[in-house]
């Protein structure tokens, strides 16, 4: 069992008919939760009007690290939390010490923005389920995940974390990930809302942003999660939102969240996130959580003083604050702990089992991204005697690191492993650090000159390097892809271009393989580079799928979830900002036009566009045809594998509006689809889209606009490589 049963007599007493309440979803249909289970909202009733003001104040704020209070006399167990969007983090003691010598290894999947390189909906819930189900295992009633922040910067330390730059494949992928938490009786928690796009400073930054940003990019992936996914909880953000906290806004936790979306699960606050008892009790913020990580070199912090902690009892007591904006919070925390089953017996989830450890290869296969490929790649393992590989990411393991996202990892492959399991004892691999991971290192010549000898007369050469994680010791000198961190720029760290540039002189065929959760600056070698691959953080897995790529047992299908711009002075945060980047005041004058939306209205060219992504086969378009009917657009076209070996493709479907009163993109995404093929077969695909597909949110009306005119449908395999296009008039 998951909670301790000592208080479960007590609870039957006071409920019996509750304690086995069905798991259902906010979206489930009345009638069908009423023929399976008793009403939860009668149950939550019956609590309700036994607990004391005191004990209702003690739910509604932590009671440890990762804890939140319960109610022993009442059975209403603690609410037990933990990081994870990507793996079950290790096990933490009440107050944040490290549990060691306990089973907490986890499996190891690979990070958010390699799950949307997939572009495939069906991992999205496999990773859910395989999250959800590990959780459930170690005892967990939440996962904190997943982070559906728009990717606004390449600078932003978490963009690993998060998914894309697009509102609608993030909220695609968001929906599955969520229910696949869910179906193992988890509960999801999406975070963090909202406009938490960058590290620097986030408990003081204030973000501004026009009500069409907001909605159009911002708003789309959490509205999903809300009313698709059904998710249980949300994560308040750090940041100010125009001027007030959001762990404290009205705005945007009772006005957006749970009145406009309809959410009526629990709104959590990210650690440390509320900053005034008044303004949180006020607010929508349900559950306060965190300590201050300083204070507890002086021992235990006293739970009871936190912001909405014993204060509450006391400004109620004296009339300043109705118990009815307690009660609420409180409801809502209890209509989770019913819908995840908190008062009864859990069916029980797994623990790095074979079927979990094939996900996270799956995932990895599906993600990694061939980017640049001039004949180089595949390799041919036949062929190659002697193969080097060089860079420190080849053999550095990254599970550990990024901050709250760290996973300790039952195990984890790493490139060099995955290319040594491979090609066995057939072929003499060598391997050279090439640099040294240090701030202060630089580049090394006797590396760089030892590196370049084993690539030199070598059959193949490989290069595996790009970002790090962060580890938590060493976040003051090393944090680049971490939590509380950003990047400087988008330059490689540690001279690596320089390595770079002297493999390719000495061997022109040297791939290049970058990992990380974002782009880099390439423009010193990516003229003079043949292949070039983005691995991301692929998972415990990863190496072995980087492998297979490399030497064509898989055909790289991932597709970019971002834009990779020439440098940083091209990505629309920072070419029309207007203020700083390391600024209290962020003002999000890119409005609309984050990612492609701005390099493909502006007409910037990028190094690698958004859906950008080559196979080793080649796919073409036919067909396009375009019927409008009511209320629906139907978009088919005719897909077929026109090389030699079996791929996969990512069919992506753009909208423009060619009339609009309001400025609008040059194309929005709005429909794909991935499919398999095999050489020479052919696939129909047809896409249905609906009025919110062609509308625009007008915010000087404060609403969404259909406006009619003509509107071009684009498909094509990446936003700048569009096959098919043509017009309708609605």
């Amino acid at each position: 069992m998951i909670h301790s049963l000592k208080n479960y007599f007590l609870l039957g007493m006071l409920a019996l008919p509750f304690l086995f309440l069905a798991c259902e979803g906010p979206t489930a249909p009345v009638e069908e939760a009423t023929e399976k289970a008793p009403d939860i909202e009668a149950a939550i009733d019956s609590l309700m009007s036994q607990l004391t003001l005191e004990e209702k104040v003690h739910m509604i704020h932590a009671s440890s690290a990762f804890t939140s209070g319960g109610v022993e006399r009442l059975g209403i167990p603690e609410l037990i939390m933990s990081d994870g969007p990507h793996g079950v983090r290790h096990e933490h003691g009440r107050d944040w010490v490290k549990d060691e010598g306990v089973r907490d290894s986890s499996t190891y999947l690979p990070v958010g923005t390699a799950l949307a390189a997939t572009w495939n909906r069906d991992l999205g819930y496999a990773f859910g389920s395989v999250l959800g189900s590990e959780a459930n295992y170690r005892g967990k009633d939440i996962i904190l995940g997943p982070g559906l922040n728009i990717i606004r910067s390449p600078l932003n330390g978490r963009n690993f974390e998060y998914l894309t730059e697009d509102p609608y494949l993030n909220a695609e992928m968001t929906v599955g990930y969520i229910k696949g938490v869910q179906d193992q009786g988890v509960a999801a928690c999406a975070k963090h809302f909202v406009a938490n796009n960058l590290e620097y400073e986030r408990e003081q930054v204030n973000v501004e942003m026009g009500d069409r940003a907001l909605y159009e990019i911002y708003l789309p992936g959490f509205k999903a999660a809300v009313q698709e996914g059904g998710v249980y909880t949300v994560m308040a953000a750090y940041n100010k939102f125009r001027g007030d906290y959001c762990a404290h806004s009205e705005y945007l936790l009772d006005g957006i969240l749970k009145t406009e979306f309809g959410f009526d699960g629990a709104v959590i606050s990210d650690w440390n996130a509320v900053k005034n008892t008044m303004e949180a009790v006020n607010a929508g913020i349900d559950l306060e959580m965190g300590s201050d990580l300083p204070m507890l070199a002086m021992g235990p912090p006293d739970y009871g003083k936190f912001h909405m902690g014993d204060t509450v009892v006391t400004l109620v007591n004296n009339g300043t604050v109705d118990v009815a904006l307690v009660d609420k919070k409180v409801r809502r925390l209890l209509r989770t702990m019913y819908r995840i089953n908190a008062f009864g017996e859990r069916e029980p989830g797994a623990y790095n089992t074979p079927e979990h450890q094939r996900i996270a290869r799956q995932i990895a296969d599906e993600a990694i991204v061939l980017l640049k490929n001039d004949g180089m790649l595949p390799l041919e393992q036949s062929a190659t005697k002697t193969l080097a590989v060089v860079g420190a990411n080849a053999t550095r393991k990254h599970a550990g690191a990024g901050g709250s996202s760290q996973v300790k990892a039952f195990y984890e492959v790493t490139p060099l492993d995955g290319l040594q399991n491979l090609l066995g004892e057939g072929t003499a691999v060598s391997y050279a650090e090439g640099y040294t991971v240090s701030r202060e290192g630089g580049s090394d010549a006797d590396l760089i000159a030892a590196a370049v000898a084993q690539v030199k007369d070598a059959d193949a050469a490989i290069y595996v390097g790009g970002w790090i994680h962060g580890f938590t010791d060493e976040w003051n000198d090393n944090a680049y892809d971490a939590e509380a961190t950003d990047k400087e720029s988008m330059e490689l760290p540690f001279g690596q271009d320089e390595l770079i540039e002297a493999l390719l002189a000495a061997n022109p065929n040297t791939v290049i393989v970058l990992m990380g959760g974002g782009p880099i600056d390439m423009r010193k070698w990516q003229g003079k580079a043949k292949s070039i691959v983005q691995a991301w953080y692929p998972g415990m897995e990863g190496g072995n799928a980087l492998a297979d790529i490399l030497f064509g047992n898989l055909n790289p299908s991932g597709k970019l979830p971002m834009t990779f711009p020439v440098k940083l002075e091209d990505s629309p945060a920072h070419k029309l900002a207007v203020t700083g980047f390391e600024s209290l005041e962020q003002n999000y004058t890119d409005g609309i036009f984050v990612g492609y939306r701005y390099f493909d209205s502006y007409e910037v060219a990028p190094a690698f566009a958004f859906g950008h992504g080559l196979s080793y086969t080649s796919f073409g378009y036919d067909n396009l045809t375009i019927t409008k009917e009511d209320g629906t657009v139907t978009v088919s076209v005719d897909v077929t594998n026109t090389g030699d070996v079996k791929g996969a493709e990512v069919v992506q479907v753009y909208v423009k509006d060619d009339e609009a009163n309001l400025e609008r993109p040059a194309k929005e995404l709005k429909a794909f689809q991935k499919i398999k093929l095999e050489p020479g077969a052919s696939q129909s695909l047809t896409f249905e889209l609906d009025e919110d597909a062609f509308s625009y949110y007008d915010d000087k009306q404060n609403k969404w606009v259909l406006e009619p005119g003509t509107f071009t449908i684009l498909v094509g395999s990446s936003s700048r490589d569009i096959r098919q296009e043509g017009q309708f008039t609605w």
